[in-house]
């Protein structure tokens, strides 16, 4: 059968005469000195490219197998890309750029890998790490790279790309991680669990079993142009988590086993503490070397947030937070007391804490938060609840919440390691440029009742560290 085949053919004949009658009116049109206009084309202006913004996933089918990283355009909720990587990814991170990813691997390397729509194995380098060599977590920040090492208690730092080990930094016992601005500033802070002191934790999971039994920790800072210590601060219980401000100021640390926020005074290099002075506008200017996010923190430390204890839980165990730039304000992950935490930490226009510094709201949210991230115009929060298995909306500015329904899943292979993004906002870089590994106080693959079923109220690291079966 034939469709449309007259129709067609009427369609081609028609398209021969046609021809024949543009050819004949060019002639015509050629001879003599017949006006011939000018046709000058306008350009259109479409809208503006938008920037590519990737979700970079590591996941590992076993800890035996070679470990996958798939890039996502996650506007279009697409896989672009997947590539082997080292086996049994234990440990993910990407630069501040967005453009280099790493991991940790199984059998003591450190993968390279370019973060590329057509990245392939090809792309993908190696650099062999020294066999008593015990990584916790990266530090990539816009040039160098760091690894927290318990080997030895120091800070590796690497080179180039890819990364070659350059020297080892000593620091307080038990280095979990490191933080500082995502592009390179004068010092950066390694968060350990111990304390030059001889403090120190009985193991690597005292801060998920028993966080509150844990001796005191401790902040050093490192002075990026001479990678040396130039200050010993000291924080608190187990601290999990830190986060620096964008403009260098100020430093949070989050402490679990305390539920207090150590604040660093990044002007100073020193805690954020001083006797109550008269500031450059007359009013007087308190400072806040620790925050409180329960009642018993309260209790324990004196300090009262300047809205009071209403609405505050008495357990809270920060395992991580954001800042938001825009509001000023810390979005806390409460994990113990599945909660939210939105602290205003706000300065005046000559560095000095703002009268409305401390001030706490915390929000009920799904059980076990394990991880937050907030919009970059500071309106909504998102809570990750391991429990739960959902996430819960947190409005900053009426300090509410709802429970969001997930409308796009994009499938990997294996069990997801961790999952970065390229860009936050679509304008800038990579903000969270530390990785965050299981145990050390940060949550198990499993929920807290889940893991002690299955390994027991006295698991392990391995325990802690054992991804579920996909």
């Amino acid at each position: 059968m034939r469709v449309f085949s007259k129709i067609s053919g009427q369609a081609r004949a028609r398209l021969v005469d046609l021809g024949a009658v543009c050819a004949a009116a060019a002639l015509v049109s050629g001879c003599g000195a017949n006006y011939r206009p000018v046709i000058t084309p306008v350009a259109t202006t479409g809208p503006a490219a938008q920037p590519q913004s990737y979700a970079i996933v590591v996941s590992a089918p076993a800890v035996t197998s070679p470990g996958i990283v798939t890039v996502i355009d996650y506007s279009g909720d697409t896989v672009l890309a997947e590539a082997p990587i080292g086996p049994g990814p234990s440990t993910f991170t990407i630069d501040e750029f967005g453009a280099n990813g790493y991991t940790v691997n199984s059998d003591g390397t450190l993968s390279n890998f370019p973060v590329s729509p057509s990245l392939q194995a090809k792309n993908v380098t190696y650099t062999t790490l020294t066999t008593t060599f015990q990584p916790v977590n990266f530090f990539s920040p816009s040039a160098g790279l760091y690894l927290t090492d318990l080997s030895n208690n120091s800070v590796d730092v690497f080179t180039g790309f890819p990364q070659s080990y350059k020297l080892s930094i000593p620091v307080a016992p038990t280095p979990v991680i490191m933080s500082g601005a995502a592009q390179v500033a004068e010092r950066d802070y390694v968060i350990s669990q111990g304390n030059s002191k001889g403090g120190n934790v009985a193991s690597a999971v005292t801060c998920n079993q028993s966080p509150g039994t844990a001796s005191l920790g401790e902040v050093d800072s490192i002075e990026v142009a001479t990678n040396t210590v130039s200050a010993q601060i000291p924080a608190g219980k187990c601290p999990v988590y830190a986060i620096e401000s964008p403009d260098t100021r100020r430093v949070f640390v989050l402490n679990r086993g305390d539920d207090t926020i150590t604040v660093i005074n990044g002007q100073t290099n020193a805690s954020n503490a001083c006797t109550p002075f008269t500031g450059q506008t007359g009013a007087t200017v308190t400072c806040h070397p620790v925050l409180p996010l329960s009642t018993s923190a309260v209790k324990a430390t004196g300090v009262t947030p300047p809205n009071g204890t209403a609405g505050m839980i008495s357990i809270a165990g920060p395992v991580f937070a954001e800042y938001n730039a825009v509001s000023n304000q810390l979005v806390v992950a409460n994990y113990d007391g599945s909660s939210v935490s939105v602290v205003d930490v706000s300065l005046d226009e000559y560095g000095n804490d703002s009268a409305t510094f401390g001030t706490t709201f915390t929000i009920p949210v799904g059980n076990n938060p394990a991880s937050v991230t907030a919009l970059a115009d500071g309106s909504r929060a998102y809570t990750a609840n391991q429990t739960d298995g959902t996430v819960s909306i947190v409005n900053l500015t009426s300090h509410t919440f709802d429970l969001d329904l997930v409308d796009t899943t994009v499938l990997v292979e294996g069990n997801i390691v961790d999952v970065r993004v390229t860009t936050q906002n679509a304008s800038q870089g990579n903000a969270f440029v530390n990785s965050r590994v299981p145990g050390y106080g940060q949550p198990c693959y499993l929920p807290p009742a889940l893991e002690t079923q299955t390994y027991g109220a006295n698991y392990n690291l391995a325990d802690c560290q054992t991804l579920p079966l996909p």
